[in-house]
This record gives structure tokens, C-alpha cells and sequence, in this order.
């Protein structure tokens, strides 16, 4: 192998090594306390499904980016390359969608009491399962042009207007195709960076306030509050942190590839990378910030 290989293929196989776990731990454990205590609280469902995507990222692109990187040729042929770059697709959109969501959440949920901040908080809480089925619905339509482009590599030639995975191709077939959906996925990424970029911002904003009000205040109940939220709220603003950083070299990329007649295969591997990062990374923040999981691995 060159040494674009070597570097490729050691460093999917880092993320698969640090993703998959992680991501399993979290899920595992949630499941065990639906199990147990027969609902989850909304964080805990959002988490959940965050450590769901976060899987699907990494299995459906870090073992076919490391597979290929080690010279597996032929790895899919044309039915199996639409489904696992779809399942990539859906799950990418789906990481940013959570992180948006959970950050939305966190704000809301750290609102001064009030009656509408209540009443906000009660629907928000009930309908989560119908805000995330919306967005596996909203995710899965947008990402249907990958089942129409992607093919198997046949040949060594690479035809214009074609993001080249090396395990497979996505290959569209004129100039506004191509620019078509790559402007759609980078207008809906931004969309959702804005919005929990603002959410992490009002996020800091209620929480020094939170922490004027709680200074001098020597009620153990209520700083134990305060100070739950507070760390919850950090962890949110750490994720929606990491999220920005990664998920914005990997857009700057794409926006970059959007003037070339085809994306080359640097250009792509840097892109998922990227993307995959967040998804192994993610989880190691979350185990280390979730007082319940700290909790329970104190118990194991």
C-alpha cells in the first residue's frame, strides 16, 4: 500500500475502533433503563438515538473506507452500494439533525419557569418521537438521489460529475444534478448549524444567569439543580462545539468540490473523515459529561 492508503486505512480503522464501542456502550445502556424503568426522559431518547446514527455513520462508511483502504476490491456491487450509501446519507443528515435537536431541547428544558416556558417544555417532552420520526421522514426523501446514482465500480475511468468513494461511485448524470444536491444537503446543514448555534448560544447566556442566581444561595437542593443543568447544558454546548468544528471543514470541502467536474478521491476521503469524526468522538463526550452513564459505570 502507498502511503495514502496506510494513513487511510489506519485512521477509519481508529474511528470504527473508538465509534463502535462507544456508540454501543450508550446505546446498550439505555436500552437497559427503557427496560428497566419502561421510559426514558427526553435527553435520554435523543442521546439514544444519537448513539443509533452515530453507528450507522460509522458502520455504513468507516469499515467500507478501511476495507478499501487495505486494497478489497469489488467490496459492493450495484444493489449494495445504493443501500449503504443511502443508510450513509440518511445517517449523516440524521447526526446533525439529533445534535440540533438536543441542543434545542437543552435550551428549552434550562428556560426560566414560567407558564409559557412550561407549557413550551410539556410539548416539546411529548412529541419528541414525532419530531424524530419527521426528521427520518424529511432525511429519507432528501436523500433518495443516492439511490438513483450509485453504482459499483466497473472500470478505472471516472466520468464527470461523480463522487468517487473507491468502493463505489455516485455518479450524476449532468452538471445540474450535481450541483443540485450538493446545494441541497450544504442549504439543510447550515440550516441546522444555525439553529443550534443559537440554541448553544442562548444555552450560555441562561447559564450565567443561572449562575449570578445560585451565588450565595446555600439550599443543597436547589444548587444540586442548578448545577445538573449546568453540566448537562456543558455537555450539550461541547457536542454542538465539535459538531461545528468537524462538520464545517467537511462543508467548506464540499462547497470547494461543487466547482470541479468530479470530486477526487482525497477531496472525499478528507470529507468523510470528517463527518466520521464527530460520530466516533461524539460518544467519548458523552460518557465522560452524562451523569448517568458515569454512574452506572461506577456501579459496573
Amino acid at each position: 500500500m502507498g502511503l495514502r492508503s496506510t494513513l487511510k486505512a489506519l485512521g477509519f480503522a481508529l474511528l470504527v475502533a473508538i465509534g463502535i464501542p462507544g456508540n454501543a456502550t450508550i446505546l446498550t445502556f439505555f436500552l437497559h433503563t427503557q427496560l428497566a424503568k419502561r421510559k426514558l426522559s427526553p435527553t435520554d431518547f435523543i442521546l439514544s438515538t444519537l448513539a443509533f446514527v452515530n453507528l450507522l455513520v460509522i458502520v455504513s462508511r468507516g469499515i467500507p473506507q478501511t476495507l478499501s483502504a487495505v486494497g478489497i476490491p469489488q467490496l459492493f456491487d450495484n444493489y449494495a452500494c445504493k443501500v449503504v450509501i443511502y443508510i450513509y446519507r440518511v445517517g449523516r443528515a440524521m447526526v446533525i439533525c439529533v445534535t440540533c435537536l438536543l441542543s434545542t431541547y437543552q435550551c428549552i428544558a434550562v428556560l426560566p419557569a414560567s407558564e409559557r416556558g412550561l407549557i413550551l417544555k410539556h410539548r416539546v417532552s411529548q412529541n419528541i418521537w414525532v419530531i424524530l420520526l419527521t426528521l427520518w421522514g424529511l432525511n429519507c426523501l432528501l436523500s433518495q438521489s443516492t439511490l438513483l446514482y450509485s453504482h459499483a465500480i466497473s472500470n478505472y475511468t471516472i466520468p464527470p460529475y461523480t463522487v468517487n468513494l473507491e468502493f463505489c461511485q455516485v455518479v450524476f448524470p449532468d452538471y445540474i444534478s450535481y450541483t443540485s444536491a450538493g446545494v441541497v444537503f450544504v442549504v439543510r446543514d447550515f440550516l441546522f448549524v444555525g439553529l443550534m448555534t443559537l440554541s448553544s448560544c442562548c444555552l450560555v447566556c441562561i447559564l450565567y444567569r443561572h449562575r449570578k442566581q445560585v451565588t450565595g444561595i446555600r439550599s443543597s437542593d436547589r444548587t444540586s439543580r442548578a448545577m445538573a443543568e449546568d453540566k448537562a447544558s456543558r455537555s450539550v454546548v461541547l457536542l454542538v462545539t465539535l459538531y461545528i468544528l468537524l462538520f464545517g471543514l467537511d462543508n467548506e470541502i464540499w462547497i470547494y468540490s461543487l466547482s470541479a467536474l468530479q470530486e477526487a478521491s482525497t477531496i472525499s476521503d478528507a470529507r468523510v473523515f470528517f463527518t466520521s469524526m464527530y460520530s466516533a468522538l461524539s460518544p467519548i463526550v458523552i460518557l465522560i459529561t452524562n451523569q448517568k452513564l458515569r454512574m452506572k459505570k461506577l456501579c459496573l
